[in-house]
């Protein structure tokens, strides 16, 4: 049945220019640093990825990554570098344009027992496998009376990227996380990156998993256990990357070193930030987020999507329904404009989070500052 995904993209298509974007670097600020390994190693997230893919694809022959480019090209964002040359044709396949063709060729494949890594070029594309992603692969357990297990994983960048305009630009982060019988990973670090792919493919259920094509040349720090091939991340778990008392953050992606830069700045006019790396959106880590709040008594949540009904607004949810008593302040939501992404570089700046958009916010909860209807 797979023989017929043999056919090859050229290295010509658009993925060449898309790729030129993800030369721009976030550095991860010194405390972030900290919260990792104080090994001198270091890891770029496109390699961490690389080398999960890599080490799962050598322990199970199941395991066979497919999509555009991913072959003769080593992949639009190279994450699957050397992978054709080591594991073949018949495992690494180079697909046709046809996002909904491959992604339902996936799935049916996982029915039978396989273990496939689809790759979208970007997670906008994967609009066109939408049916296949929630109405195939999510809910084929629950209708089966749990005897069909759908092993898949659905990755690729997710999010915001620099300069390739609306339609290249969204977060799906809440959209897939909607969805029951999905799980949805979000990886930040390069750790994150190792930890939560290799997860992400042991898992007997159908994975979104949602990278930052502006994260994958970032470097960070990760010790001997998280280079160990045995080496794996619980799903639905988040990771205080920074200790606090004042005020908890949380944040996923890209946004978990906004915040990081945010707390250095607010912990320099005294006040002691806490932020989450949540890394799981579904399932959601309420009771580290809950346990943060009762300590801190305030929120500040922070996500590139859309405003309403997002993972930022869930969470509020979460924290009124669970902790209301323990607030000492309104919760506070960071998220992206609610219009769809400006192509121009001045106005894509204004439509998604900034770290001093995070400060503020915070200084906010903390009443350190006017509040937003005395400035307004």
């Amino acid at each position: 049945m797979l023989g017929i995904l043999k056919q090859k993209v050229g290295a010509g298509s658009s993925s060449a220019m898309i790729l030129g974007q993800s030369m721009q670097r976030i550095r991860p600020t010194t405390s972030a640093l900290r919260a990792f390994s104080s090994s001198a190693k270091e890891m770029t997230v496109r390699d961490a990825l690389n080398s999960a893919l890599d080490e799962e694809m050598s322990a199970d022959p199941k395991v066979f990554l497919m999509g555009e480019e991913v072959g003769e090209y080593q992949g639009a964002y190279k994450i699957s570098k050397g992978l054709l040359d080591k594991y073949g044709p018949d495992r690494v396949l180079d697909t046709p344009i046809t996002e909904a063709g491959f992604t339902g060729i996936g799935v049916g494949a996982a029915y039978y027992g396989l273990k496939p890594v689809v790759e979208f070029m970007t997670f906008n594309f994967s609009m066109q496998a939408i049916d296949h992603i929630i109405n195939s692969a999510a809910k084929s357990n629950y209708m089966s009376a749990g005897q069909i297990n759908v092993p898949i994983v659905f990755r690729g960048p997710n999010g915001a990227a620099a300069g390739v305009g609306a339609q290249h630009s969204q977060c799906y982060a809440a959209w897939y996380a909607a969805i029951p019988g999905l799980k949805v990973l979000t990886p930040y670090s390069s750790e994150d990156a190792r930890g939560l792919l290799k997860a992400a493919i042991r898992d007997p259920d159908p994975v979104v998993f949602l990278e930052n094509e502006l994260l994958y040349g970032e470097s960070f720090p990760v010790s001997a256990e998280v280079l160990d091939s045995s080496f794996c991340l619980p799903i639905g778990k988040a990771k205080i990357e920074k200790e606090g008392k004042d005020v908890t953050i949380t944040a996923f992606s890209k946004m978990v070193g906004y915040a990081l830069q945010a707390a250095e700045i607010l912990a320099k006019e005294g006040i002691s930030a806490e932020v989450i790396n949540l890394r799981s959106i579904r399932p959601l880590d309420r009771n580290t987020i809950n346990a943060s709040v009762r300590k801190t008594n305030r929120l500040v949540t922070v996500e590139e999507g859309f405003p309403q009904h997002g993972v930022g607004a869930e969470i509020c949810t979460s924290v009124v329904e669970d902790s209301f008593g323990y607030l000492d302040a309104p919760v506070e939501r960071i998220a992206g404009a609610d219009v769809p992404m400006p192509y121009a570089a001045n106005l894509e700046r204004l439509a998604v989070p900034q770290v001093e958009d995070i400060v503020r916010a915070a200084k906010r909860a903390c009443y350190r500052s006017a509040s937003l209807a005395a400035s307004a």
